[in-house]
This record gives C-alpha cells, sequence and structure tokens, in this order.
C-alpha cells in the first residue's frame, strides 16, 4: 500500500478573483465574458497535473454576504464588484464541477468556513496524509495544525505550524484574537486603534486571547511599545474586539459532507467538452490529466 492521499482544499472564490484581473479578459462565441473563468480552469488543471493532487474540493462564496453581514454593519460585501466578474461566479461553479472536482457552492457560510470544515474533519483522519489548503488568506492560517498546512501556489510558498508562527508572530489558534486587534481590510474588520502586527504579535504570543491580555499595561509582564494606549485602547472596546473575533474565528460546521473517496478525482464529467467550448477553450481538453481507474 502507498501513502495515505492528500485533501487538496481550494478557495475558489479567491481563484476566481485572481483570474479575474490576471488574466486577459475574453469573450465567447455569445458574447459574455468568460476570461476569468478560463483562467480558473487552466488552473485547477494545473493543479491536477501535480503528482500528489488525488482528492480535490473548491469552495466558492456562492453569495458574497454571509452571516457575518447580520453580526456587524460593516462587514464586507459584493458592493463595488465589477459586472464582469460577478458573473463569472456561478458559472464557476458550473465550470469545475465539469472538470470533476467536488464543488462547494456556500450561501449562508463563505468558502474560507468551507475549507475549514473539511480540514477540521480530516486533519486526524489516518485515511489522510495531509490536508492541503491552497489560499494565501491569513485566515485560514488558524486551521493549520499538525496535519494540515497552508500552500500559497501563486508564491509556491507553504505554511506549517511554525510558519504561521514566523510569518505572524502568533501561534494559529491565536490568528482570529490576532486578526481582532489589527483588523483586516479586505473583510471590513477595522480592528483596534494603535494595534498593529508587532504589538499583537508579541501581546499574544504572551497571552494567547484576548480575554487574557490583564486592562492595564501596568499588569502586562511584556515590553510593547506604546503599552499604556494599547492597553487603554483595548479596554475600552473589549466587547468590539469580541465581535471582530467572532467575524474572523472560522466555522467549522458548513454543508460540506463529502467523505474521502467522494473527493477522489477521476477525471471530468461527461458534459466538460461542451463547456470547453461555451468558453472558447477547446485545448484545454487537451490539457486534462489522464487519471487510472
Amino acid at each position: 500500500m502507498g501513502a495515505p492521499p492528500k485533501v487538496h482544499l481550494v478557495d475558489g472564490t479567491y481563484e476566481l478573483f485572481r483570474s479575474y484581473f490576471g488574466s486577459p479578459k475574453r469573450r465567447n462565441a455569445q458574447g459574455q465574458e468568460v476570461g476569468a473563468l478560463r483562467g480558473l480552469l487552466g488552473s485547477m488543471i494545473t493543479l491536477l497535473h501535480e503528482p500528489d493532487v488525488t482528492h480535490v474540493g473548491i469552495a466558492f462564496d456562492h453569495v458574497i454576504e454571509s452571516f457575518r453581514n447580520e453580526l456587524f454593519d460593516g462587514y464586507k460585501t459584493g458592493e463595488g464588484i465589477p459586472v464582469e466578474l460577478s458573473s463569472q461566479f456561478h458559472p464557476a461553479e458550473d465550470v469545475c464541477r465539469a472538470l470533476g472536482l467536488t464543488v462547494w457552492p456556500l450561501v449562508e457560510f463563505e468558502a474560507d468556513d468551507g475549507l475549514a470544515t473539511v480540514a477540521a474533519r480530516f486533519a486526524d483522519d489516518p485515511a489522510v496524509g495531509e490536508v492541503v489548503i491552497c489560499s494565501p488568506d491569513k485566515d485560514m492560517a488558524q486551521c493549520v495544525r499538525p496535519g494540515v498546512t497552508m500552500r500559497d501556489r501563486m508564491r509556491k510558498k507553504s505554511l506549517d505550524e511554525d510558519g504561521v508562527r514566523e510569518k505572524f508572530g502568533v501561534s494559529p489558534g491565536s490568528i482570529p484574537d490576532y486578526l481582532a486587534l489589527v483588523g483586516d481590510a479586505a473583510d471590513g474588520i477595522p480592528g483596534i486603534p494603535r494595534w498593529g502586527a508587532k504589538s499583537a504579535g508579541a501581546v499574544l504570543t504572551r497571552y494567547g486571547h484576548l480575554e487574557q491580555i490583564p486592562d492595564s499595561a501596568d499588569a502586562w509582564d511584556v515590553a510593547v511599545r506604546g503599552a499604556a494606549a494599547l492597553a487603554q485602547n483595548l479596554a475600552a472596546r473589549r466587547e468590539d474586539a469580541a465581535l471582530y473575533r467572532t467575524l474572523a474565528t472560522l466555522r467549522t460546521d458548513a454543508p460540506c459532507p463529502e467523505s474521502l473517496d467522494e473527493l477522489r478525482w477521476d477525471g471530468p464529467r461527461d458534459g466538460f467538452a461542451a463547456v470547453c467550448e461555451w468558453l472558447g477553450d477547446a485545448r484545454a481538453l487537451a490539457r486534462v490529466p489522464r487519471r487510472d481507474a
């Protein structure tokens, strides 16, 4: 018997955005913009060509808004997304299904929640060699643990637990607290005034979580520049910080129930050729790797 397979989990929304801004614009025979879809398809085919990629799932924000918008008015929305990009959201799911990938189109949850759910389920499964989260999103760093890594495919960099500590200055379990303090502009989380990466990293390395940080800097036993102002701002905004941490904490109960066998990629579905024709990308057929049954 060979080594247990790896499970590769892909942030489809990130991949689609990256393709939209990084791939040439193209229209199909019907006049629809499909450049991002062609870029996404090419990226997934490239992933499937890697020798250790056998089990794959890809999650999408079927709609941008999620339960987090009900918790905080400032959380990210679909406002400002170009129409030519938003029009490719749902077709992106169809393209990936046609390629034969397991697709999770999430509505109440976000794509990140889907990836976190599946990663948590397979992290300790002896039938799985490793869970590889294909996303550079710092939110995903909280999922890293023994058996789970993050991978930035574009930069060809991977992060294990030590890598997360080196990059963010905190352990994976403190990432939601870190984002609550420093904020996350991409998600609309403002953070706590004056808290930055270095101060949050130093304080959370010592105390771990928001509730363990003393209100008064006089009680801190870690040296941080501007500690008095940092402590004062946090003490005055404890409720805000707790809310921001909730927003930054990924859920692990998203509707992604597929088994390991169901994640195995066995080749494109019957309608794949028609999808390639619709995209005006007949060459994609020849680029898809062959897999033995």
